[in-house]
């Protein structure tokens, strides 16, 4: 009866990890993003947010109130050439339907995105962020934690914004995470490296009118409740767009006047209709 029950999960979880996994039909990005482009930008290290149009991309963007649903990580050329000639997986992540994971930047080419950089990364603490995230490969996702998924189902939760961050965390592990950014997170927690602190003010000695009358305290949040959105938010990662890293000069841009054109004359003659 056990290993029948295990089967039965198994095979609900993998239906519920599909329907949730569906892409949404019309998504266009505005910017798709270029792998080689992409390659010669990034440094391990960097975190790729990416739009996503998945129905559980939906989700995550409507409780984080956010543009990002995943996270990516990027490891440059850390993992081997693939002997069939395919492309070297340069990315980790972590997804419901396969667990953690590594996967070339091609994957991302038609969505938007955007590169977050932890300023200042010394070489050795880069090392061990990179080398934390490929010992966690092949880590699963718990399909048989059924309540795990089915809270992704409703496409607007009525959850009071204040625990929308705590919806996301819910489960009973890292294999249970949805999004990247927890694992991403406890990566750059074993370094000591902040995303988004708690500020706690305390009283200082001195009277009210000194200076020094009182100081920040810095908390390291846990890392299951990190979203996507907190690398784009963090004061301590910058954004890196590709377009600018290698020169950009908007006198160089070629703008296409004729839609412009034709737009005015139409409405010229509209209002020579009119009157």
């Amino acid at each position: 009866m056990t290993e029948l029950g295990e089967t039965l999960l198994d095979r609900l979880g993998r239906r519920l990890a599909g329907r949730l996994q569906e892409e949404s039909s019309g998504y266009e990005p505005y910017t798709p993003s270029d792998s080689e482009t992409l390659r010669r930008t990034l440094e391990p290290g960097d975190i790729l947010l990416i739009e996503g149009n998945q129905k559980i991309s939906a989700v995550i963007k409507y409780l984080t109130q956010s543009t990002w649903s995943h996270a990516a990580f990027y490891i440059g050329d850390a993992l081997p050439e693939p002997q069939d000639g395919t492309e070297r997986p340069r990315l980790i992540e972590v997804t419901m339907g396969e667990g953690c994971v590594a996967v070339p930047l091609s994957r991302y080419r038609t969505y938007n995105t955007r590169i977050c950089r932890a300023s200042g990364l010394a070489p050795e603490d880069r090392d061990r962020v990179v080398a934390f995230m490929i010992g966690k490969l092949g880590l699963k996702y718990d399909l048989k934690n059924i309540f795990d998924m089915l809270r992704f189902f409703l496409p607007t939760p009525p959850v009071p914004v204040r625990w929308r961050r705590r919806m996301l965390a819910f489960g009973s592990g890292d294999p249970t995470r949805a999004i990247c950014s927890s694992l991403i997170a406890e990566a750059y927690g074993q370094i000591r490296y902040p995303i988004l602190p708690e500020i706690t003010r305390a009283p200082g000695r001195a009277s009210a009118q000194s200076n020094y009358s009182r100081k920040e305290i810095l908390h390291i949040r846990h890392h299951s409740l990190y979203t996507p959105r907190d690398f784009d938010l963090s004061p301590y990662f910058r954004i890196v767009k590709p377009t600018l890293e290698y020169g950009f000069d908007y006198r160089a841009v070629t703008w296409d006047d004729k839609a412009s054109t034709d737009a005015a004359a139409a409405k010229a003659g509209a209002i020579a209709s009119d009157t």
